[in-house]
């Protein structure tokens, strides 16, 4: 009964334990190692070594170069809320100083693209913060490894290494608290403080490629096949082959390379073509290509291999924004907040503006210029500003402008603003047969009340 239920229920994946085989391949602090190299105890002696994360091929070098490139293109700026709506840019802050200068070996641009670079090939990318007396951040150094410590507390600390000159000025061997450090990463599945690159998503596809590749390596060193062949009907011994072998060599190789054989005993020349599997497999070589290109997120066009094609720049840039490059610079700005105490959007945050990345495309950028003019959202200065140009004299330029016939439904028929120093109309007078005493009298009562008064006046005089 036992065997019966064995062989007809599959049997439960179990997790090895500790000591014991398990199938790979396996992941290491450095790359991968093949699976196969998991039964050799000395694998390092067989022949076979680590395949790095982000070295592995062509596609992935150019999805991570792309991605710090172009991060590193874009200035960073501090920026804080004003209380009219509008927002000032902050440039004696702790945060303004480091971006402009990180430390005295690296510029800014350094500091992005290796950050950039080690969190796509690694997963997550390390630096520490010197501060001063103050407390300020003063410097910040990349460092290439980087392990979370939890303390029992739940406080978090890190040991860094990997960096030759900080290490030689600073003694890290302590732990260092996570307020003085950068710690950038990705997704976190198995761990929240350990972060895991893209990579790992195209594995599959980069074995793929690499096995197909390698194969095709190995049948052109070895076992590439001639460009013709010789046939015919005709049945020859070993030793009539071999001489017609080699008249053919002597006419088509060294010297005489080029020149015309003349055949004889019946033999035809073909051409020897690429077989279908050649096709298929350029085929299967380019969706594995799209596959590391989806799991970066990448477009692309945006690495010139085609597809769908955009009208400008811009729309080509917009659309790597909307899908991945968005998402890694807002991942960039916030672990900077982070570490500078910054209170975050909408009121203190740090941007790094994607702007610069239309610098070429100069028709699109003045068009879009023009337009905001135009339509009043920038004044003639600020958009004379983000082309570096100084301001118009007189002050002429720095209220924003409409065209004159863009007015407010307030401006009436008349076409004219309502006029606010104007006062309002008087109320109507009231009507005199309302309110008058007289109405309803004859002229005799008038005429007995005009004696009265006169004899009233006049009996004094007496």
């Amino acid at each position: 009964m036992a065997n019966w239920l064995t062989r007809m229920l599959p049997s439960w994946p179990s997790r090895a334990k500790e000591g014991e085989y398990r199938p790979g391949p396996y992941m290491m602090s450095d790359g991968w190692l093949p699976a196969k190299a998991g039964s050799i105890l000395n694998w390092w002696q067989a022949g076979y070594s680590l395949n790095p994360y982000g070295e592995c091929g062509a596609m992935v070098e150019a999805c991570i170069s792309a991605y710090a490139q172009t991060v590193a293109m874009c200035p960073g700026d501090h920026w804080r809320k004003k209380a009219d709506g509008g927002r000032e840019r902050v440039t004696n802050s702790a945060l303004s100083r480091v971006l402009k200068r990180p430390n005295d070996y690296q510029s800014s641009s350094d500091l992005l693209l290796n950050l950039t670079r080690r969190l796509y090939s690694k997963g997550e990318a390390f630096a520490i913060a010197i501060r001063s007396d103050r407390h300020e951040v003063t410097e910040i150094h990349l460092m290439r490894h980087g392990q979370a410590l939890i303390a029992e507390d739940g406080s978090i600390f890190y040991h860094l290494s990997g960096n030759e000159i900080i290490e030689r000025r600073y003694d890290l061997r302590d732990p260092i608290p996570a307020r003085d450090v950068l710690h950038v990463r990705l997704h976190t599945p198995r761990h929240p403080l350990k972060g895991e690159s893209p990579i790992i998503a195209a594995t599959i596809d980069l074995a793929l490629s690499g096995a197909a590749l390698n194969q095709q390596v190995a049948f052109y060193l070895n076992e590439a096949r001639p460009s013709f062949m010789l046939e015919t009907d005709q049945k020859l011994t070993k030793q009539q082959v071999d001489d017609l072998r080699a008249r053919w060599n002597e006419q088509t190789q060294g010297s005489n390379a080029g020149g015309t054989p003349i055949l004889s005993w019946g033999l035809k020349a073909s051409r020897v073509g690429g077989s279908p599997k050649d096709s298929q497999l350029a085929e299967l070589l380019k969706m594995s290509e799209q596959n590391i290109a989806l799991a970066f997120r990448m477009p692309l066009q945006v690495l010139g291999l085609g597809g769908t094609t955009f009208a400008s720049t811009e729309l080509l840039m917009q659309s790597w924004i909307a899908s991945g490059l968005g998402f890694a610079l807002n991942h960039i700005e916030e672990a900077f907040g982070l570490l500078f105490g910054l209170k975050g959007m909408p009121d203190e945050y740090l941007e790094l503006d994607t702007k610069a990345l239309l610098r070429s495309a100069y028709k699109d950028r003045i068009e879009a210029l023009r337009l905001g003019v135009i339509g009043g959202i920038y004044s003639p200065d600020e958009a004379r500003e983000a082309e570096d140009l100084p301001k118009v004299d007189g002050g002429h330029g720095a209220m924003p402008r409409v065209q004159q016939q863009v007015v407010p439904l307030s401006y009436g028929t008349d076409m004219k603003p309502p006029d606010p120093n104007k006062t309002a109309p008087a109320a109507p007078a009231p009507d005199r047969e309302e309110n008058d005493d007289d109405a309803g009298r004859s002229f005799d009562d008038f005429s007995r009340q005009i004696d009265e008064l006169t004899a009233r006046h006049a009996n004094p005089l007496h």
